[in-house]
């Protein structure tokens, strides 16, 4: 893997780290932020000068366009120790172009390879001593980029401001996870933006999930906004399915996130000979999977996460409990993808790159 990082990038460094004040091993997901940020600013037609400085609130107008009109991408990635302290990253060039692709979908300028990488670099070099070493243990990369042109004119920003922080983590979620089958509400739509890592598709999910926690299930597995019929996403996760020893999942479209976890779980799928199929799988086939043993796992997939199995699902009021596996394909390809990650095992796809 040959990525740019090349920019010069002007660093205030904190005058004292917090780092000390850390319980590493109480830590919630998304609270906790390290030392210092990388920011870039787009004005006047082009990239400034990129910083690295301390963490910290920053002012914006209260026009700005961000908070009027809903510009603004984001990425989820993560930082690994491995047993010889050294600091790895995992598939970041998939990250940069999927950013990139949410950005010219939102009308927001694409972001230069060395300015996206020289920040990444720079920023987890003088924040390793964040990344712990141990298999769950991470350090949460959070890339985003928000418009910071003012006026409330319905019209695409001019400005735009990209910045990196990054939060130390363990395990994304917790416990049995069930799920609940949207019959109504619908992620994203043909011709929409559910393709793009947008946070206007997060917020929108906000309320069906909630109504679905108030019936005692974690998440929503989402289905297709003209019939309801098609399996499409899970909470915040691509999703996939096994039915007998085929592994299922939807293909990417104009509704659904290409997860680099998702592509990364596919291709080591096929390495190990199981069959997968990227088409779509509809409700009916879950529902007669359960009916006749067929189906044996469902499990969603993504950065935060990894991989979350799912043990039951409702549809209609009437609620599946899926069987325990003891060759679990989500937790076999769990292991193997984490070990590549953690350089606990080989990476002979080359994912890998060392900070």
């Amino acid at each position: 893997m040959s990525l740019k990082t090349t920019s010069e990038i002007d660093i205030v460094k904190v005058p004292q780290s917090k780092i000390d004040t850390v319980d590493f091993d109480n830590l919630t997901f998304g609270a906790t932020f390290t030392d210092h940020m990388f920011v870039c600013d787009f004005r006047e037609g082009k990239w400034h000068k990129p910083q690295i400085k301390p963490y910290e609130p920053f002012l914006l107008d209260p026009s700005a366009k961000v908070f009027h009109y809903g510009q603004a991408i984001f990425e989820g990635m993560k930082a690994y120790k491995d047993e010889q302290g050294d600091v790895w990253l995992f598939r970041p060039d998939q990250n940069l172009d999927r950013l990139n692709k949410s950005a010219v979908r939102m009308a927001m300028p694409e972001l230069p390879e060395d300015i996206f990488m020289s920040g990444l670099h720079q920023l987890l070099d003088l924040e390793r001593n964040w990344v712990k070493f141990g298999l769950g243990n991470t350090l949460y990369i959070r890339p985003f980029m928000i418009a910071i042109g003012s006026g409330v004119v319905a019209a695409p920003s001019t400005q735009f401001r990209f910045m990196i922080i990054l939060s130390p983590a363990k395990a994304y979620y917790s416990g049995e996870v069930k799920v609940l089958i949207a019959e109504h509400y619908s992620r994203a739509a043909n011709g929409g933006i559910g393709a793009a890592k947008a946070a206007g598709n997060y917020s929108a999910q906000f309320y069906p999930t909630k109504l679905a926690n108030e019936k005692g299930f974690q998440q929503v597995i989402w289905t297709d906004d003209a019939t309801h019929t098609k399996l499409e996403e899970a909470g915040t996760m691509n999703v996939f399915f096994r039915i007998n020893d085929t592994l299922l999942t939807a293909p990417v479209s104009e509704r659904i996130l290409d997860g680099v976890t998702r592509k990364s779980l596919i291709a080591l799928a096929k390495r190990e000979g199981i069959k997968v199929e990227e088409r779509s799988v509809l409700v009916s086939e879950l529902i007669e999977g359960m009916k006749d043993g067929s189906l044996k796992e469902i499990f969603g997939a993504g950065t935060a996460a990894v991989v979350n199995p799912i043990v039951g699902f409702s549809y209609q009021d009437q609620y599946y409990e899926l069987p325990k596996m003891e060759n679990s394909y989500a937790l076999k390809l769990k292991d193997q993808l984490t070990k590549i990650q953690y350089k606990l095992a080989e990476d002979t796809f080359g994912w890998t790159e060392k900070v």
